[in-house]
């Protein structure tokens, strides 16, 4: 993924969308069979091509922005990107769903929750106190007092860092992961123990990126860029794919493809080894090309199972669960279903977005499978 002016990309010959994004649909309906909305309700309006069809009525002029279908629909859309990877002629969907929600959430159409939610984000001091209370992973000075970078000997296959950046990779601090799971970052240092931890390092801007707010992104993802001058390593895959298409796809590795040709112990329940199963984070798999690296990284260290829908959505998606926590929960139902009859020990994840919300979920339903980031099951396998 190259490099992306996000803010400026919402400005095409309509003053809404890119058209030359817009104009490469060409309605063939390969997308229709990955979408998660269109899967629940069978309804073209649901799906990415249907959408699609929306967003040309809108720049046209053929529907206002208070039309109450492209109201459902644009919030309807969990933006998990499956239809990308199917699309043969490379329709940018997330782009164009991003660039949706900047016309059809402006002002006070914007959900109060998702307003609230991007403000908190963006507030640095506040993200370093949260992580200060909650104990996620700090900055390592050296004996001398000064930051401690020594040469990464980062995996075969991770992206090379930028020419003159530091070789020292940068830990990223998720935002709300900080406050929900401290323990992530603290797993990650463990194992990326070259890593400098800034803690007042702020918001990637992916949370605004998919609430309607790409100029906030931007500008968030290029301060987060000059605060880690380094290869950035982070444990989000939703993070991980907002960074990298505004910093450039060598800026940004993500913890498992910084990890793929690490050695690890392995991880034993009841003196046998652990049955595991891998979530996938929708953006880090659709946006990033990012789902060989885990399930490499779990065969080493567990027994790992693939469930049917690994690849699917979990409906977390951000600030959905919270937004539409009904629609959402019918997306996760039958996930929830695959778990249980797996007979797996652990529910692996790569996004703390999907953690928070299968927790919650095998949780209301007392299962017995526990989740875990894959840097926590990494660090139990090492300390094996």
């Amino acid at each position: 993924m190259s490099e992306r002016p996000l803010a400026a990309a919402a400005g095409g010959a309509t003053g809404i969308f890119d058209q030359d994004l817009l104009d490469r649909c060409i309605s063939c309906g390969f997308c229709l069979p990955a979408c998660p909305t269109y899967k629940l309700t069978g309804d073209e309006a649901s799906s990415p091509r249907g959408r699609i069809t929306l967003m040309r009525a809108l720049a046209t002029g053929s529907l206002d922005a208070d039309d109450a279908t492209l109201r459902e629909q644009s919030s309807f859309c969990l933006g998990c990107r499956a239809c990308e990877p199917v699309c043969p002629a490379g329709v940018q969907y997330g782009q164009l769903l991003e660039q949706w929600r900047v016309h059809q959430w402006r002002g006070r159409r914007r959900p109060v929750l998702a307003r609230l939610l991007t403000l908190a984000a963006g507030r640095r001091w506040a993200l370093r106190v949260l992580g200060r209370v909650r104990g996620a992973a700090h900055w390592r000075p050296d004996r001398t007092g000064t930051a401690s970078q020594p040469p990464a000997s980062p995996a075969a296959g991770s992206p090379p860092a930028s020419a003159g950046a530091p070789a020292g990779p940068q830990l990223m601090l998720g935002c709300f992961e900080r406050g929900l799971f401290p323990g992530v970052s603290r797993a990650a240092a463990g194992l990326v123990p070259d890593a400098c931890v800034p803690t007042d390092q702020g918001c990637c801007g992916a949370l605004h990126a998919h609430n309607g707010d790409l100029a906030g992104a931007e500008r968030l993802a290029r301060e987060l860029g000059d605060a880690l001058p380094g290869r950035i390593v982070t444990t989000s895959g939703g993070c991980a794919a907002h960074l990298s298409g505004v910093l450039g796809r060598d800026r940004v590795v993500e913890l498992s493809e910084y990890l793929a040709g690490g050695s690890f112990g392995e991880v034993r329940v009841d003196g046998r080894r652990a049955r595991v199963a891998l979530q996938d984070s929708c953006h880090l798999r659709n946006g990033m090309d990012v789902w060989r690296e885990p399930r490499k990284l779990l065969r080493q260290v567990a027994d790992y199972v693939e469930l049917p829908s690994a690849a699917a959505c979990c409906g977390a998606a951000g600030t959905y669960a919270l937004l539409r926590p009904k629609d959402s929960r019918r997306v996760l139902d039958p996930k929830l279903d695959e778990i249980e009859a797996a007979g797996i020990d652990y529910l692996v994840v790569v996004n703390p977005g999907c953690q928070r919300q299968l927790i919650g979920g095998l949780r209301r339903r007392r299962s017995r499978v526990r989740v875990l980031h894959i840097a926590e099951l990494l660090a139990m396998a090492g300390e094996s």
